[in-house]
């Protein structure tokens, strides 16, 4: 007998907003930050449990990484791009530039940019943590007063800039 997947969505309040997260048996597929308060999610499915447990810990400083079954939609390259986020470590950055040669081609920047943009795991796979190759921070789907406060929360302290 085939399982039947059931898509859910539950939303967890935090310091930046509301998080979505959306998963199904198959693992999270996607974490995204809204401007929107909504309560947190009291009904929380056995297979987004952990992601809802394990962001919450993250965000009281109690949990440096993430152990989550994912299952984020995208194209080769960009899954690419993503696990190479993953092992930023917390508490450390890298640049773009560091990342495209880290993959293999440093002339891939602006794919790997965009790649990076479209990351839909929101703080699991932190993308925040890649800035410009001048230390300042650049491009972020959240906005840059959130990628400030992410990484002064995992770094303890304020020396980015934004500009």
């Amino acid at each position: 007998m085939k399982k039947t997947k059931t898509k859910n969505q539950i939303f967890l309040k935090t310091p930046l907003g509301t998080a979505r997260i959306s998963g199904d048996q198959e693992g999270v597929s996607a974490i995204h930050i809204l401007d929107e308060k909504i309560p947190t999610s009291t009904e929380i499915p056995d297979f987004l449990q952990s992601a809802f447990q394990q962001l919450n810990d993250y965000f009281n400083g109690e949990l440096e990484e993430f152990s989550l079954k994912l299952n984020p939609q995208g194209t080769a390259f960009q899954q690419k791009v993503w696990k190479a986020l993953n092992e930023i470590p917390f508490g450390k950055t890298c640049s773009y530039l560091d990342l495209s040669r880290k993959l293999g081609d440093e002339k891939a920047i602006r794919a790997v940019a965009s790649a990076n943009g479209k990351n839909p795991l929101w703080v699991v796979v932190p993308c925040h943590r890649v800035i410009g190759s001048d230390g300042s921070l650049t491009g972020y789907a959240g906005g840059l007063q959130r990628k400030q406060w992410l990484l002064n929360h995992e770094n303890n302290t304020s020396q980015l800039s934004m500009f």
